[in-house]
């Protein structure tokens, strides 16, 4: 692996970005179309950078596992996009948000690439606008805003509780005009399985047909990889069924270093599970936490209906524990703080496992109609979900897996250890830290795809100049045939335990020692039993079907082994990890009221582990952080 270097640019940080686009190499118009670049995912990430890559000239093939990439998980963001606009007058700036995205990530990430994508938020905000995207407007016609979790001012472009869908929307437009003009060939319903590097270079991808079954090589001059987070290790979250970790993973494995992966997010605001054989959670938008206000009982065991519970018997906890930010406390300590209610015996709902998110007091001051112009498509899902009306009855809410912070390390260029190989989105782990803001994952997404990568991969192949290559390159058929054999590895098993058994048992082991809370008693238990169920998967499960054929059983298993794997190495991290820092929470690390502690000292760098090969330790590789512009200091919401 080649060493770390963040290749972070010289100068004042305002400036960095500026200057960095100076000094890159550039690729002349007439040469771009000799370059084939590899786009890998449809989402936010990766259609706006096909699309964008296209228009400058490149030859683009874009990779996506769904039909369209309009079904791209994308689609599920619900609350907003930030952008320092400072419409709303209220103190707003570049410079606030980088701060507030730095303090929120609980100082555990690079300054540099922050005050980028801060920066670059102002300018991702007139281009959606160039779309057609519908964003809310005020009576005046102008941009509205609204305040998300973490911050003090209202910074947050939506459209209404379907944000992720019209910005998604607005990239596939772009896409789909490129895909017309001929500049950017697409795959669907075709998932990368490995990675193909020569001669120290990514130069392509092997793909699975999942409708055929067949395997094949596809090469180019660069391999961009926007395929989302890991959070489905947990096998309960609020990612859709198929999101799934493969792209980055098999990268890993021929040399890309992963960084962080004990950095989870968990969302504050999710309907709680209902029951055993539940296999996916659903998300209610952070935006409600504008007009909701979260509370419990203030005496244990308490069943009563919550309209008969009066108002000096109710606890709003995160008002009263942090009154400066109340209900919009960033999303890790409003998570903590409501798991700490429910393990005090104070949970409501049957299984004790929720908070009552409420919304009397807003109906009541600005009416039925304003809450419904707000809120509508989510009060409407909650109530399809639950049978429950939200504007009769406080919604039930529970913390529940959201994002991923870790993913593949990237340099300032959002290159890999791998050169060639790029990581755009939720993918890298380069801008959240050890906590991600809400509102700020449709930011990087499209601050990545339309703005950074389209600047720094001309940089790539300008200085490389990739040498030709056909599929016939022994390299290229070793990586098919290490895919064909795991393939075949699988449907030999022929064991007697369902896919779906293994992964729901792994995420109940990540859950309860790799969860919202950890310690280093759990961790070692969860890095005893991951491997003996790894052992056992690949002794004892059972995958029906053929590999030449539509074969859901044989996706599915390709991606829980890979969470097997992934899943001990989040453990690792976590166990090595001896401080509590955003999502990171060990438990012997905490202030005398609770609050995450961490240790500067020993642990402000980011964490980038190498593989090493089939049972070996990975290596740990360390990039120190360094904090010019925002004082560490504890992080205080009070």
């Amino acid at each position: 692996m080649r060493p770390l270097d963040p290749r972070v640019p010289s100068g004042p940080i305002e400036l960095k970005w500026d200057k960095h686009r100076f000094e890159m190499k550039l690729v002349n118009p007439a040469n771009k179309r000799k370059y084939t670049v590899l786009m890998v995912g449809s989402g936010l990430a990766g259609a706006s950078a096909a699309a964008t890559l296209s228009e400058l000239g490149y030859n683009v093939k874009c990779f996506f596992f769904h039909d369209s990439p309009r079904r791209a998980h994308s689609i599920a963001a619900q609350g907003g996009i930030n952008a320092a606009k400072n419409y709303r007058n209220d103190g707003d700036s570049i410079y606030r948000l980088f701060y507030d995205t730095v303090k929120g990530g609980d100082f555990r990430s690079r300054e540099a690439n922050v005050y980028r994508l801060a920066q670059t938020s102002v300018e991702i905000i007139d281009q959606c606008v160039a779309q057609g995207v519908p964003f809310a407007r005020e009576y005046g016609g102008l941009l509205a805003n609204r305040s998300f979790g973490g911050a003090q001012v209202s910074r947050t472009f939506y459209a209404r509780g379907q944000t992720g869908q019209q910005l998604l929307l607005g990239a596939y437009q772009q896409l789909e005009k490129e895909v017309a003009r001929g500049g950017v060939t697409v795959y669907p319903r075709t998932e990368m399985l490995d990675l193909i590097v020569v001669d120290g270079q990514a130069r392509g991808i092997v793909t699975r047909d999942m409708v055929t079954g067949k395997i094949s090589s596809h090469l180019g001059d660069a391999v961009v990889l926007g395929t989302g987070g890991y959070g489905n290790v947990f096998y309960l979250s609020t990612n859709a069924k198929g999101c799934n970790a493969t792209a980055i993973w098999r990268a890993h494995k021929r040399g890309a270093a992963f960084a962080n992966p004990c950095f989870t997010q968990i969302h504050p605001t999710c309907i709680p599970v209902s029951g055993e054989y539940q296999s996916k959670l659903t998300l209610m938008s952070e935006s409600l936490r504008n007009d909701g206000r979260v509370w419990v009982p203030k005496k244990q065991g308490d069943k009563r209906r919550p309209d008969q519970i009066p108002e000096g018997e109710r606890d709003y906890f995160l008002e009263r524990k942090y009154p400066s930010f109340g209900n919009l406390a960033p999303r890790d300590i409003a998570s903590r703080a409501a798991k700490e209610a429910c393990d005090q015996g104070l949970g409501v709902g049957e299984r004790g496992l929720g908070v009552y998110l409420d919304f009397g007091d807003a109906i009541k001051r600005l009416g039925d109609q304003t809450i419904r112009e707000r809120y509508g498509n989510l009060f409407e899902m909650y109530q399809r979900i639950t049978d429950e009306n939200p504007f009769e009855a406080p919604m039930r809410i529970y913390p529940a897996v959201h994002y991923t912070m870790g993913g593949l390390w990237v340099d300032y260029n959002l290159m890999s250890t791998i050169p060639g190989l790029h990581v755009i989105g939720e993918a890298n782990f380069s801008d959240h830290g050890a906590n991600r803001l809400g509102a700020s994952a449709l930011m990087q997404g499209l601050a990545d795809g339309y703005f950074v990568l389209p600047a720094t991969i001309g940089d790539y192949l300008a200085s490389s100049k990739p040498d030709r290559l056909d599929t016939s390159h022994p390299d290229v058929r070793r990586v098919e045939a290490d895919v064909s054999d795991q393939t075949r590895k699988l449907l030999s098993i022929k064991g007697k335990r369902t896919v779906d058994s293994f992964h729901r048992e792994l995420g109940k082991l990540m859950w309860d020692y790799c969860g919202m809370a950890r310690n280093a008693a759990g961790l070692q238990t969860a890095l005893r039993l991951i491997p003996e169920l790894r052992a056992e998967f690949w002794r004892d499960v059972n995958v029906p079907g053929s590999d030449a054929e539509l074969n859901q059983a044989l996706e599915k298993a390709g991606r829980v082994a890979d969470f097997l794997e992934l899943g001990e190495l989040m453990c690792v991290d976590a166990l090595h990890r001896e401080e509590s820092c955003g999502g990171h929470f060990r438990e012997e690390y905490q202030t005398e009221d609770g609050e995450a502690l961490r240790n500067d000292d020993l642990f402000a760098y980011v964490a980038a582990w190498e593989y090493t090969g089939p049972g070996q330790p990975e290596h740990l590789h360390r990039e120190p952080l360094a904090f010019e512009h925002v004082a560490l200091a504890q992080r205080s919401y009070k």
